[in-house]
């Protein structure tokens, strides 16, 4: 079994690098994704995503070393080599007023992370996860009559909003225990992707017409800086409050832009659409820069070796600094919390395997950058998951993590959507001792 769990690993950590950087197609089916730079994603493994997103304040969790980007003081505490792949998946149902509820799912190879011991008090980490995802596809119908009277305005009218892409996010970063109680810690991270945003008129009713499609596209690049630090207080021998922040620098990002403009002709009977006609607007913008935050996070955990651990964080961020171009975005600053925990009834067990399983829970709740029809878009969730340990083969421990993520965004007042959305996470986590130099007598 150990042999098999190393081949799926190995295959995880390869073709999960390639699905990041090859992610050009929508892995997301949210309206909500049209703003900003996309949904964006958690920045912690299924191990924290279940126990309600909290990472601020944690590092090691029930003995296993894990790799949490969200606070890179917590490299510090990993003290045996860790691989982390994973796997994503998302059942999402779209509900309006009036209207048929639409229902999409999608499938994605998630992340690949590493982390490395330096020192007994240091370590290094390598990763590449997903930053954000853009996805939707939507229909506005205008009815026979609309407008001014033209022939055009005698016939139905189509606009068809879309949108695909998406950014991912590869770091380095070192963690160091400066005292018996502080860490601190700091990640290099380069985040890149392509974006593309559709914007269509079609004339269904009007044989032979011409359609219009705008394309909007964006391909990014660039550094950003993230840093953290912990405080351990410790309450007894095996009992311990991590008091954490972390918080991310408002950098720009590269960003070279397109805007293409063409006419094409469809045929709706088959739904087969012709190459373009003519292109009548073709912009070209290199050079330019996206604005990207400051973001400031603050958490703190409570953790019994072997038997329980409770947390909870707060953040924030500055997206009304956001822009395009030196153009401002209009986005909202955002806030959220998260809290979760998880439970292991014995972690000693022996003839009990169920008594070794780590139970999480959790929930988390934000307010997102986006605004709609003059309503603010929140989301909020409820988490669930399980860390599920393999018998130990020599140095290694392995773990199989699942995590469950069913939650809300948005509303149904002021003619909205409604998502109603399941994500589900499961990843492979190896503990082993690498780079060790034996001494023999």
């Amino acid at each position: 079994m150990i042999r098999h769990f190393k081949a799926l690993t190995v295959s995880l950590l390869s073709l999960a690098s390639l699905s990041a950087v090859a992610q050009s197609t929508a892995t997301t089916s949210s309206p909500y994704s049209r703003y900003g730079l996309g949904s964006l994603s958690p920045l912690v493994l299924p191990q924290n995503i279940a126990m309600g997103g909290i990472g601020v304040g944690t590092n090691n969790i029930n003995g296993y070393n894990t790799v949490n980007p969200l606070n890179p003081a917590s490299y510090s505490a990993i003290r045996l080599t860790v691989i982390d792949a994973g796997l994503y998946a998302n059942l999402t149902t779209l509900s309006k007023t009036g209207s048929a509820d639409q229902k999409n799912s999608n499938f994605r190879l998630n992340h690949v992370v590493l982390g490395v011991p330096v020192t007994k008090t240091s370590a290094l980490s390598f990763g590449l996860m997903p930053y954000s995802e853009l996805g939707y596809r939507y229909t506005q119908t205008l009815p026979r009559g609309y407008g001014s009277g033209s022939p055009a305005d005698t016939n139905r009218i189509d606009n068809i909003y879309s949108g695909q892409g998406g950014l991912s996010k590869a770091h380095i970063g070192y963690g160091l225990k400066m005292f018996k109680h502080l860490a601190i810690g700091a990640n290099v991270s380069y985040i890149f992707g392509d974006l593309k945003q559709y914007s269509s008129t079609e004339l269904p009713e009007l044989f032979g017409a011409f359609n219009t499609r705008q394309e909007n596209s964006k391909s990014i690049g660039g550094v950003n800086y993230g840093y953290g630090l912990q405080y351990t207080i410790d309450l007894a021998d095996d009992r311990r409050l991590i008091l954490g922040y972390s918080g991310s620098a408002a950098t720009k990002l590269n960003n070279n832009s397109s805007y293409v403009v063409s006419h094409y002709v469809k045929d709706y009977t088959n739904d087969a659409e012709n190459s373009a006609l003519d292109t009548t607007v073709n912009n070209q913008m290199m050079n330019g820069k996206i604005q990207l935050p400051s973001i400031n996070r603050f958490g703190l955990s409570y953790q019994a070796d072997g038997k329980f651990l409770l947390g909870a964080d707060y953040h924030m961020a500055n997206w009304s600094k956001f822009t395009v171009d030196g153009v401002s975005q209009g986005l909202n600053n955002t806030t959220g919390f998260n809290v979760g925990g998880q439970i292991t009834p014995n972690s000693n067990s022996i003839r009990n395997y169920w008594a070794l399983v780590d139970y999480r829970f959790g929930f988390h709740s934000e307010k997102t950058y986006a605004t709609v029809n003059g309503q603010t878009i929140n989301q909020y969730g409820a988490t669930l998951g399980f860390g599920l340990p393999i018998p130990r083969n020599g140095s290694a421990y392995y773990k199989v993590n699942i995590a469950a993520d069913l939650g809300r965004r948005g509303t149904l007042a002021n003619a909205l959507v409604r998502e109603t959305y399941l994500n589900l996470h499961l990843s492979f986590t190896l503990n082993d001792r690498w780079f060790t130099k034996y001494k023999f007598d």
